[in-house]
């Protein structure tokens, strides 16, 4: 059986052919990238979501400013995707770029299509997915427009708990909406609360 993390993701949450589940990964592409590297950039067709193996990306668009505003970090074992543009065939208002060398597993319909004949029961776990996925995003919106900053630097920790030491803090004041300065600011007022504690 091979070591992809693609690999024991699946099969820690549906139960699959061992052997089947190895053939069907060994058909994907896996993509080695390079620091900087991009898989997506804006105006493209997004063909693929991408299942990071090893390393970190991050998806992001540039307003009309040209300031960044990162909407997702996808660290080892995350999906990611503009699922618009996949889906609807629509050219993606996004760049997904590596931040530190990675390698990407690439998953298109075909897969989705393959993996479903061979297991129905991964029709229920995908959707799942999505769902969770939809969570996630309606409760970032909600932390974007009513949470504080330290609210949402806190919140952002519990979900990349080792994102920190592996990002420019620019990168996390752009996922969290504030400026390097705020984030500056908070990092001072937490430290001054934890000090009294």
């Amino acid at each position: 059986m091979n070591n992809f993390r693609l690999t024991h993701f699946l099969t820690s949450n549906v139960d699959f052919d061992s052997l089947e589940l190895e053939a069907l990964i060994s058909n994907c592409t896996m993509k080695q990238l390079a620091k900087g590297e991009f898989v997506l950039r804006e105006g493209d067709i997004c063909n693929h979501s991408f299942f990071v193996e090893k390393g970190l990306l991050r998806q992001y668009s540039i307003d009309d400013k040209g300031k960044e505003h990162i909407i997702q970090f996808a660290p080892e074992s995350w999906f990611v995707s503009d699922r618009e543009s996949m889906y609807f065939g629509r050219p993606s208002h996004f760049f997904i770029q590596a931040v530190e060398e990675s390698v990407v597993m690439m998953i298109d319909d075909q897969f989705m299509a393959e993996i479903t004949k061979q297991n129905p029961a991964f029709i229920e776990f995908n959707n799942k997915l999505l769902h969770n996925h939809i969570r996630h995003l309606q409760f970032r919106i909600k932390m974007l427009l009513s949470a504080t900053a330290e609210e949402r630097y806190l919140e952002f920790v519990k979900i990349y708990p080792d994102i920190l030491l592996r990002v420019p803090q620019t990168m996390v004041a752009s996922y969290l909406g504030i400026t390097p300065e705020s984030l500056s600011r908070v990092h001072r007022e937490l430290a001054t609360k934890n000090f009294k504690k």
